[in-house]
C-alpha cells in the first residue's frame, strides 16, 4: 500500500499559523500539556469535564470497559436536555439567545434559552399526552425550522429515543428507519422549503407508514395556507396538541448509559446501520469537543451548516452547543439561493463568528468565484471549519484566504456517526497543514496501522484506528450486535475506523477517504449496497454494481454498472426511468451520476462482487491482486 501513495506530498506540506491571540485566548491554551494530562488519567481527565454538567447523581465509576462493549459515568443520573436549557434558564443566560433562525425568503424567528426551554416542556407534555414516554422510539422527519430542535429536546425531555431522518430521503428509506426502530410516532411537517419550491413531507409519510404496523400517530406542523387536512383518528395538528398541557415539565431522570437516539448510517453490506448513542458520555463529548474545538465564547454566533438529519446537526447544532450555551443559528437556506452570495449575506448581516461547513460546499464557492464572497463583509468571522469528508490543500488555500482573510484559524474535523463527537483536528491557536486534518484532541488516541494493527511508519498509508475508548462513542448497532463487533474487530483490540489515513513526520494525520464500500457524496455516506438493491428493484434489473466516481466539486460522484434481465434492452427512457427509481426509493442524493449498462461484473468464485475492480477499470489504473475473480 505504501507505494501508492506519494511520501513527498506528506512531507512538503507547508504550514500556517493563525495569529498569537488565537492561542492566548483559547479555551484550550496548550494543547500537548492537555494532551498529557489526559493520557496520565484518562478517567480523571474526562471526569473533570463531566462535573461541569448538572447530574442529578454522581457516578460509581467513570469507565467499565469490557472489550468491545463500555458503560461510561456508571450509575450516573442525567437528563441531555437539563444540562441544555435548566441550566442556563437558572443562570445567566436566560435571555440570551439560543436558537436564531431564517427561511429562504428572509422570515426570521428567534428563540431565547427561557422561550426554547417553556416550548420544549409544552411539547414534550404534547407527547405524554399522546401515550409517549421513556423507551418510546420517535421518528423526526422534518425541515430545518426551530420545530425540529423543539421535537429532539422535547423527546430527550421524557426519556423517548428519537431517530431523526434526513428530510431529503424518500419513502422506502423512511419507511425502513420507521420499521427497524418500531416508531409509535412520526412528527413531522405538511412541506419543506428548498430553492422556493415545497416539497411535501406529509405525503411522503403517509405512503411510508401504510407497512409500518407500529406508528400510532403522526403529528403534522402545519405551515402552508391554507391548511392541509388532517387524516382524523391518525394525524394530529403540531400547535393544537400543545393547546391544554401543563407548562412545566420535569427532565426525565435518565441512567447514563439509557439511549438518547438511534440515527441511521449507510453499511458497506446490507440495510442501513442504527447508530445507538446514549445520554450520558455522548453529552460529555459534544460539550466539550464544541468548547474547545470552536473556542466558542459568550457573544459568539455559531453557525454550522449541516442538517439535523445528520449527526453533525445532532452533535454540533444541537446538543454540544446548546449544553455549552451558544448562540446558534440555522437556516431553511442553501447556498446558491436566490443567489450565490446567500450565505456570505448572511454572515455579514447577523454577524456570524464561526462557520462550520462541508468541503463539497467549499468547492462549490471555488467555483462561483471569488467574486461573490467580495460582495460582503466577513470580518465578524472568528473561526472556520470543516466536516464531512477530507479537506484537500486546494479548498482549504481558498477558505483560509478568501473567507477567512489569512487570519482565521480553520478546525478540519474529522469523527463519525459512530464517534459521535470529534476526534481529531487542528486545535485554534496550533499550526495548521493544508490537506491534514491534524492530531487526535485530548481524550482520543488514533493510529494509523497495518492490517494485523501495527503502527506505520510516518508517510505511509495505513488504516485509520482509535485505540481507547472515548465518551461519546456509540453503544451498538440497533439490533445487530455482530456489526457492532466488526468495528472492534476487524483489526484486534481497536475501533476500526473504516478510513485510509497517513500520518506526517509532525503526528499531523491526513485522511483519504474510506476503505471500505461506502462512497461519500458532497458530505453524505452513501452504503453501495443501498444504491444497488434500489436498482435492482426496479423490474428490468438483474444486477447492479455502484462505485464512487472522483469528482471535482462533490468528491465523489455515483456510477452504476447494470445487468438487464433477458428480454430488457438498454434506451435512454430506461436509463431515465432508473434514475427516477432511485430518487423516489432512496432520495436525490442518492442517484447515480452515470449508469452503464453491461453484460457480465467481476465476482470473486463465492459471488461477491469485485467493485475495486470496476473502480480500477473506470480509472485506467492496475486492479491488483485479482486472483479471487471468477475469470
Amino acid at each position: 500500500m505504501a507505494d501508492q501513495f506519494d511520501v513527498k506530498l506528506v512531507e512538503e506540506a507547508k504550514y500556517y499559523t493563525p495569529p498569537p491571540e488565537y492561542r492566548k485566548n483559547a479555551n484550550m491554551k496548550d494543547y500537548e500539556a492537555t494532551y498529557q494530562e489526559f493520557l496520565k488519567d484518562p478517567e480523571a481527565f474526562w471526569a473533570s469535564i463531566a462535573k461541569e454538567l448538572h447530574w442529578f447523581s454522581p457516578w460509581d465509576k467513570v469507565l467499565e470497559w469490557n472489550y468491545p462493549y463500555a458503560k461510561w459515568f456508571v450509575n450516573a443520573k442525567t437528563n441531555i436536555t437539563y444540562n441544555c436549557l435548566d441550566r442556563h434558564v437558572f443562570n445567566h443566560r436566560r435571555h440570551k439567545v439560543a436558537v436564531i433562525w431564517r427561511g429562504e425568503k428572509g422570515e426570521e424567528c428567534i428563540y431565547t434559552y427561557q422561550m426554547l426551554y417553556r416550548n420544549v416542556m409544552r411539547f414534550a407534555n404534547g407527547l405524554k399526552k399522546l401515550g409517549i414516554g421513556k423507551g418510546d422510539r420517535v421518528c423526526i422527519y422534518m425541515p430545518m425550522i426551530p420545530e425540529q430542535l423543539i421535537a429532539m429536546l422535547a423527546c430527550a425531555r421524557i426519556g423517548a429515543v428519537h431517530s431523526v431522518v434526513f428530510g431529503g430521503f424518500g419513502v422506502t428509506a423512511l419507511n425502513y428507519r420507521i420499521n427497524d426502530t418500531g416508531s409509535k410516532l412520526v412528527i413531522t411537517a405538511d412541506v419543506g422549503i428548498r430553492r422556493g419550491k415545497s416539497i411535501p413531507l406529509k405525503t411522503l409519510v403517509e405512503d411510508a407508514i401504510i407497512n409500518a404496523p407500529t406508528v400510532e400517530k403522526v403529528v403534522v406542523l402545519r405551515r402552508d395556507e391554507p391548511k392541509v387536512e388532517l387524516l382524523a383518528g391518525i394525524e394530529v395538528d403540531y400547535h393544537e396538541l400543545m393547546e391544554g398541557v401543563d407548562a412545566e415539565c420535569k427532565a426525565e431522570v435518565m441512567d447514563s448509559e439509557d439511549p438518547l437516539f438511534i440515527l441511521y448510517t449507510s453499511g458497506s453490506t446490507g440495510a442501513p446501520k442504527g447508530v445507538l448513542h446514549t445520554c450520558g458520555g455522548y453529552m460529555v463529548g459534544t460539550y466539550y469537543t464544541s468548547k474547545v474545538v470552536f473556542d466558542l465564547k459568550e457573544d459568539d454566533l455559531y453557525w454550522c451548516t449541516a442538517d439535523v438529519g445528520w449527526v453533525t446537526g445532532h452533535s454540533y447544532i444541537l446538543y454540544g452547543p446548546l449544553a455549552a450555551g451558544a448562540t446558534v443559528f440555522i437556516g431553511e437556506v442553501v447556498p446558491d439561493y436566490p443567489d450565490a452570495g446567500n450565505f456570505w449575506k448572511l454572515i455579514e448581516e447577523l454577524g456570524i463568528t464561526i462557520f462550520y461547513t462541508a468541503p463539497t460546499a467549499i468547492r462549490m464557492f471555488m467555483k462561483m468565484g471569488e467574486q461573490w464572497p467580495d460582495k460582503y463583509n466577513l470580518s465578524s468571522l472568528r473561526i472556520l471549519g470543516s466536516v464531512g469528508e477530507p479537506l484537500n490543500p486546494e479548498a482549504f488555500e481558498w477558505y483560509y484566504k478568501v473567507i477567512g482573510k489569512n487570519r482565521c484559524p480553520i478546525v478540519d474535523t474529522w469523527w463519525q456517526t459512530e464517534t459521535g463527537m470529534q476526534m481529531i483536528t487542528t486545535m485554534v491557536g496550533e499550526k495548521m497543514r493544508p490537506g491534514f486534518a491534524g492530531k487526535g484532541i485530548p481524550g482520543v488516541i488514533p493510529e494509523v496501522v497495518d492490517k494485523s494493527g501495527k503502527e506505520v511508519k510516518s508517510g505511509t498509508l495505513g488504516f485509520l484506528t482509535i485505540k481507547n475508548p472515548w465518551p461519546a462513542m456509540f453503544r451498538a448497532i440497533y439490533k445487530n450486535d455482530e456489526r457492532y463487533r466488526k468495528y472492534w474487530q476487524t483489526i484486534p483490540d481497536v475501533y476500526t475506523v473504516g478510513d485510509l489515513a497517513v500520518r506526517g513526520h509532525d503526528g499531523y494525520i491526513m485522511i483519504l477517504g474510506r476503505a471500505d464500500d461506502i462512497i461519500i457524496v458532497a458530505g453524505h455516506n452513501i452504503g453501495t449496497a443501498e444504491v444497488e438493491s434500489a436498482l435492482v428493484s426496479h423490474h428490468s434489473v438483474a444486477e447492479a454494481a455502484v462505485i464512487g466516481k472522483a469528482d471535482q466539486m462533490k468528491g465523489n460522484l455515483i456510477k452504476a454498472f447494470v445487468i438487464l434481465k433477458l428480454g430488457q434492452k438498454p434506451s435512454d427512457k430506461l436509463l431515465h426511468d432508473l434514475m427516477y427509481h432511485v430518487r423516489m426509493t432512496l432520495g436525490p442524493i442518492a442517484v447515480p451520476a452515470e449508469i452503464e449498462f453491461v453484460d457480465k461484473l467481476p465476482k470473486t468464485r463465492s459471488g461477491k462482487i469485485m467493485r475495486r475492480v470496476l473502480k480500477a477499470k473506470e480509472l485506467g489504473i492496475d486492479p491488483g491482486d485479482i486472483s479471487t475473480l471468477e475469470e
